[in-house]
């Protein structure tokens, strides 16, 4: 095997796709690493993600590192995922550095801006290679993208800049997975060929014997260690970075069924895990385009871009489908800016999200919203207003509502005694800027409940999520060669986390 590279304490998994398994299996190594007496830290050099979660500091990363810092058992930072893109349109992001936006911009400006957040990427990881043993990069898309290598800083440009292993995995199921890896190897240059390790080939199903030829070939082919073959790991309930997973459920106790608008730049799709996850509750998204269908309860999920989101509702004719499922007696719960879309105006004076502007809301709720540039990040904890039941969430808004008229009744009251969300007088609809308001069980019940539905009480979110990391590692380690992994880097001694 060709390794020309110096090992450090820093080994990085880059990916032949998106999707091919990259923020799992950073995940399981950290389980893994941490499980064998470890402290590791994750951390991913640029994050383009509708999916955040607040840091105990009150900064916004990718939530797929909020999970592997979980996997590693130690708190979130910004360190972990010091550049955060959020799409606001098919060419504008809102551009997060160190946790806090900074700006928004198109995507030909942001390529200019790469130079100096590629400042921010190698302070981040200083200071995690300084403060762990061992730190794991999940890079972002795939390195050989022609078009993103000049001034890259989420692949093989940090791999280069840090001067670490890199090992690439694939996603078999998919099809073409040795075309996949020999294609991405004989796109990189020479250098950073010669940096890559290993290839890791996931989501395999079948008898291995049937594919040893095959990576017999691959290791020939590439002088490169294939350095294990993951298993397919059906009915995993590990939360997705971003992409919006569809399933039908088979059981025949449903108790609700929830349907969900997917919006053109719907974020934190996170919400719905353990909704999901529920034995006893269909949730089925709604495609655009699609007809939200007979169902208990319509969800109106969080929006990056709000009054474009609510103009595409209006477009796909979901309006006055939930106006149908209201005279039926359904239930509407809108969560961060589906909350917003319930009120009755969100104003955008100064194009935060997108062009400056004003758009009347779905008026169902008596609050009006007006967007500021200070974004709202917290980690919240409170008490429903519907029934006697601890909630905990994070919020993510820029939007600022303040009620209309008086005497309406909060979602839920906060530890510091402010008063979140709304619900109507009728009790059909209700909105909340919590994210996460399902993943403490006593209140996903609630709100089940609320909506008409007599379920039981299922794990919480917090074991449902060690339970999936604890199979990710366990794959990882019955599969993977970790002592090779191990002998890439140079674990050091630590001077404990980030302050």
């Amino acid at each position: 095997m060709n390794n020309t590279f110096r090992a450090v304490n820093t080994l990085m998994v880059q990916g032949t796709t998106s999707d091919a398994g990259k923020s799992l299996l950073v995940a399981g190594l950290c389980r893994v690493l941490n499980n064998r007496g470890f402290l590791v830290a994750p951390f991913k050099p640029q994050n383009m993600a509708l999916n955040s979660a607040v840091t105990p500091e009150g900064g916004e990363i990718g939530r797929a590192q909020a999970l592997q810092a979980r996997a590693a058992r130690i708190p979130p930072h910004t360190d972990m995922n010091p550049v955060l893109l959020k799409p606001s349109s098919d060419t504008g992001a809102q551009v997060i550095i160190h946790g806090k936006a900074v700006t928004d911009m198109e995507a030909a400006a942001y390529h200019d801006y790469k130079t100096t957040a590629m400042a921010a990427v190698l302070e981040s990881h200083q200071r995690l290679a300084q403060h762990y043993q061992l730190v794991v990069v999940e890079g972002a898309g795939s390195p050989a993208e022609i078009n993103l290598r000049d001034r890259d800083i989420a692949n093989m440009g940090f791999a280069e800049a840090v001067d670490c292993p890199v090992i690439i995995i694939a996603d078999i199921d998919r099809g073409g997975v040795f075309a996949q890896l020999v294609g991405t190897l004989e796109l990189l240059s020479p250098s950073e060929q010669d940096r890559v390790a290993g290839f890791v080939i996931n989501r395999f199903r079948g008898d291995i014997s049937l594919l040893q030829p095959g990576l017999d070939w691959l290791e020939k082919r590439t002088g490169k260690k294939v350095i294990g073959v993951l298993p397919y790991l059906h009915n995993l309930s590990a939360a997705a970075e971003d992409a919006i997973e569809v399933q039908q459920k088979t059981s025949d106790d449903i108790r609700l069924r929830v349907r969900v608008p997917v919006f053109p730049r719907i974020s934190n799709h996170t919400d719905f895990d353990m909704l999901r996850e529920h034995p006893q509750v269909d949730l089925q998204y709604v495609a655009p385009g699609d007809a939200i269908g007979a169902c208990d309860l319509i969800i109106l999920p969080g929006s990056k871009n709000v009054r474009a989101d609510l103009e595409a509702l209006r477009q796909h004719g979901w309006d006055s489908q939930i106006r149908q499922h209201l005279r039926y007696g359904g239930k509407v719960l809108g969560i961060c800016g589906g909350y917003q879309m319930l009120g009755d105006t969100i104003a955008d004076p100064e194009g935060i999200e997108d062009t400056a502007g004003s758009s009347t809301g779905l008026g169902y709720l008596p609050v009006s919203t007006e967007m500021h540039r200070q974004k709202a990040l917290i980690n919240s904890t409170g008490t429903l207003s519907f029934a006697d039941y601890p909630v905990s969430g994070y919020q993510i808004h820029a939007g600022r509502s303040q009620h209309t008229q008086p005497g309406y009744q909060p979602f839920c009251t906060l530890s510091d005694g402010t008063q979140d969300g709304c619900i109507s007088q009728d009790n059909l609809i209700a909105g909340t800027y919590l994210h996460g308001v399902f993943d403490t069980p006593e209140a996903l019940q609630a709100v089940l409940q609320w909506a008409g539905a007599d379920t039981r009480l299922i794990k919480p979110w917090e074991q449902q999520q060690d339970d999936a990391l604890e199979r990710i590692a366990q794959a990882c380690e019955a599969h993977l060669d970790i002592e090779f992994l191990l002998s890439l880097t140079h674990p050091t001694q630590h001077a404990g986390s980030p302050a």
